[in-house]
């Protein structure tokens, strides 16, 4: 077994939530890092990295044109396992929850490699909210050798699975770290910050911005209709607010959106947007609108309340903190949420004040000090 650690990264999320693990093992002369892409995402992911020039050193691409789940996991599997065959690892990183986490760590486990899960143990008890993701992290706990949990209760779903407590690690979520070198640079970099304000010149950010995303699978079909019904009663009451909703490309969610949104005025359709783009626009948001899982993780560090389109959750720290609020996919249940939240300050001020309980922005620096650790015990 080498020295080598391989991160393994398939979606843009992955990526912005394992930058800062690689940037500050880079720092180390600990391993020999290795970066794989697995083709899941391509340009979008392309971005995150090259904002923080991470080096790709293996990348694939996914050639199946249904995509479907089975093939998404078949061809990633097929993929990377002659690699870590090849490159004979000393650990395997994989993050969160999606097929390419799952895939690459079977594929570590077939070579006998170790496996490092970021974001272990984040649990909603329903295997089919959200799906597949929730599938996707409980087998990866199996085949994982060191579990970096953001939270206790996170790491107490691990136990409970049967998991060695003595390798769960509760370190914050690294997603932090990421946000706030990118607002570093949003607010430190003025050619920057005037670029992304040339990109996003038809928003009028002198009024109260709701940010939207929506985008699981859960949601397909009636949940998107019902989201965007929401949003059109919303954006009619309240003239004065601009609705900024960069839309996903899956053409199941873009063209209920176009036909049902398209037409106002103060609701601007785009398309997907670079992270950096993404952190300057919750910047500056008054209100998110999601049913994203990162988005509930980064949000309160910026002072924003979340509103969260979905039914279950897996990241519950942030609703009993307050600063996320479970409002589900219907209509009438968006719409009075958000109506509360524009009319009643004290609420509002409520949910904005909270502190974020995935940590400060030094998860990383913790994981590399505990990686350290082991290494210096095994020798």
């Amino acid at each position: 077994m080498g020295n080598v650690i391989l991160f393994i990264i398939g979606t843009r999320p992955e990526a912005i939530k394992l930058v800062p693990l690689i940037l500050d093992l880079k720092k180390t002369n600990l391993f020999e890092i290795r970066v794989c892409t697995s083709g899941q995402h391509t340009e979008m992911l392309a971005q995150v990295l090259d904002l923080f020039a991470i080096e790709v050193n293996h990348s694939f691409i996914i050639r199946r044109k249904k995509h479907t789940l089975s093939e998404i996991s078949e061809e990633i599997l097929a993929n990377v396992d002659p690699l870590i065959c090849q490159l004979s690892p000393r650990y395997v990183v994989v993050h969160g929850d999606t097929s390419t986490t799952f895939a690459s760590a079977l594929a570590a486990f077939y070579n006998q490699c170790e496996v490092i899960h970021i974001e272990a143990g984040l649990r909603t008890g329903n295997k089919y909210s959200p799906w597949p993701e929730e599938i996707n992290r409980r087998l990866t706990a199996v085949l994982t050798t060191l579990h970096f949990a953001p939270t206790e209760l996170a790491k107490e779903n691990l136990k409970s699975e049967g998991i060695n407590r003595n390798s769960i690690y509760v370190v914050g979520n690294t997603v932090i770290d990421t946000l706030l070198l990118a607002r570093e640079k949003i607010t430190q970099e003025n050619a920057l910050n005037l670029s992304i304000r040339s990109q996003l010149a038809d928003i009028d950010f002198d009024k109260k911005i709701i940010l939207i995303t929506a985008h699981r699978r859960e949601n397909h079909g009636n949940g998107i209709l019902n989201i965007c019904k929401a949003i059109r009663k919303l954006s009619q009451h309240y003239s004065d607010v601009e609705f900024v909703f960069p839309v996903h490309l899956n053409p199941i969610i873009r063209t209920t959106v176009e036909q049902t949104l398209s037409e106002l005025s103060n609701v601007h359709l785009l398309m997907p947007q670079t992270y950096i783009n993404f952190v300057y626009l919750m910047m500056n948001a008054h209100i998110i609108l999601t049913d994203s899982g990162g988005i509930q993780e980064e949000a309160p560090s910026l002072g924003c309340p979340v509103l969260l389109m979905r039914d279950t959750t897996e990241r519950p720290e942030a609703v009993a903190a307050g600063t996320v609020k479970l409002v589900g996919s219907s209509e009438q249940s968006i719409y009075e949420n958000v109506v509360r939240l524009i009319n009643n300050k004290l609420e509002y001020q409520q949910m904005a004040a909270k502190n974020n309980p995935y940590g400060d922005g030094a998860a990383s620096k913790k994981i590399v000090h505990i990686l350290k650790e082991i290494n210096h015990a095994k020798k």
